[in-house]
This record gives C-alpha cells, sequence and structure tokens, in this order.
C-alpha cells in the first residue's frame, strides 16, 4: 500500500533552481511509484520582493546582488541548462527579473482548485522556457487557461488584489522558519531537502522519510 506523503514546497517562479528541483522531485516521485501517496503543496518566495513593474536586466540585477560578472553569469546558466536538461526542463532565453508577486496570488487561488502544481510548471515554463513576463496579467492567465483553470475567474482574482494577505503571511511564516533560500522542500512537515537536487538524492530522501529516518 502506498504510504501518504506531505511535500510542502516553498519556491519562486523567479527561481531557476526552482524548476530543476520541482522537475527533479517529481521524477524522484515516478520512479517510487506506487511506494508513496504525495501531495504536493506550494508555498510562496520571492527572490526580489521589491522589483518593480519594469522589471531588470538579468546582468544588471545579479551584478548588483551578487557582484557577478557578465561572464559568471553566463557560466552560472549554462550550468542550469545542463541541470535542467537532465530532468526534462528546458530552459530558453531568459534576459530580465521580474516581480512574481502577482503569480504567487495566483498559485493560492490555484490551490483552492488543487491545481498548485500544474500552474507551477506551467509558470516556470512560461518564464524559464518561453522568456515571458511573469508579472504581466495576460502571461498569468494563459498559464491558468492551460492547465485547464478558468481565465476569467484567473483574471478577477489578479485585478481584485485576492489573497495578497494569505500570500504575504505565508512568506513570513517560512522566513521565521529560517527559510532564506530557495527551493526549500519540506517533507510530512519535517524533513528539509533544500536546493536543485538530482532525482537520486530525492528517492534517497524520500525512502528515509518514509522509514521515518532524518532525511
Amino acid at each position: 500500500m502506498p504510504q501518504p506523503l506531505r511535500i510542502d514546497v516553498v519556491s519562486d517562479v523567479a527561481c531557476p533552481w526552482c524548476a530543476v528541483g520541482l522537475s527533479s522531485l517529481q521524477r524522484a516521485l515516478a520512479n517510487l511509484g506506487a511506494e508513496v501517496d504525495a501531495r504536493i503543496f506550494m508555498h510562496p518566495f520571492e527572490l526580489n520582493p521589491d522589483m518593480g513593474p519594469e522589471g531588470e536586466a538579468i546582468v544588471d540585477y545579479l551584478g548588483k546582488k551578487y557582484g557577478r560578472t557578465p561572464e559568471q553569469i553566463a557560466e552560472t546558466q549554462a550550468r542550469i541548462r545542463e541541470r535542467g536538461a537532465e530532468v526534462g526542463f528546458a530552459f530558453g532565453p531568459r534576459t530580465r527579473v521580474h516581480n512574481t508577486f502577482d503569480a504567487h496570488r495566483l498559485l493560492y487561488w490555484a490551490g483552492t482548485a488543487g491545481e498548485q502544481l500544474p500552474l507551477k510548471m506551467a509558470l516556470l515554463k512560461a518564464y524559464h522556457g518561453d522568456g515571458k513576463d511573469p508579472s504581466k496579467h495576460d502571461v498569468l492567465v494563459e498559464a491558468a487557461e492551460s492547465v485547464g483553470l478558468d481565465g476569467a475567474q484567473a483574471r478577477d482574482v489578479l485585478r481584485s488584489g485576492q489573497f495578497a494577505d494569505e500570500v504575504r503571511a505565508e512568506e513570513q511564516e517560512y522566513m521565521a522558519m529560517g527559510i532564506h533560500s530557495v527551493p526549500a522542500i519540506i517533507f510530512n512537515r519535517e524533513y528539509l531537502v533544500s536546493g536543485g537536487q538530482p532525482v537520486a538524492a530525492f528517492e534517497q530522501a524520500i525512502r528515509q522519510v518514509l522509514a521515518g529516518m532524518p532525511g
């Protein structure tokens, strides 16, 4: 009989390693098959909460935030593309950083319909795969419709500012728990795995959690 497993994923649409980590996690779960009955919940984290509506060039943003040179940024992006390809996520042109608060509001709404994971993957693909602006409502609505959610309802949520308080409360909750980088993946509310880990690492962690051992 499959063992139940709760998985809380704290992540940001703007985070490339979140795309790698979430893709890797899903492959690990697929490999485990009938051994596990997993429920995945998405939680918000903003890498750049003060980003304005116009966004910023990635080279400028990462240069200021981390002191990286354009060459270092290109090397990192190449490594991320390789890691993405290993787990079936195709990175495309991505030249700007954008605000993701509205994306998190829409993901919170999708959770009320049990469609957080499909929408998160659609948003990650839209930004990291297709280079679309995840702060634009048209992009967010398109992603919602692509996974079967009602586009008119999605647009109403975005226009109304709905779920803003809930998103901010969740962000504060996980920061208070000590999570300051993403992806942060918590198994059964107890065992934390950080970063875009390989498939085998997630499989091992899940087996340890199911066996009642530290992950």
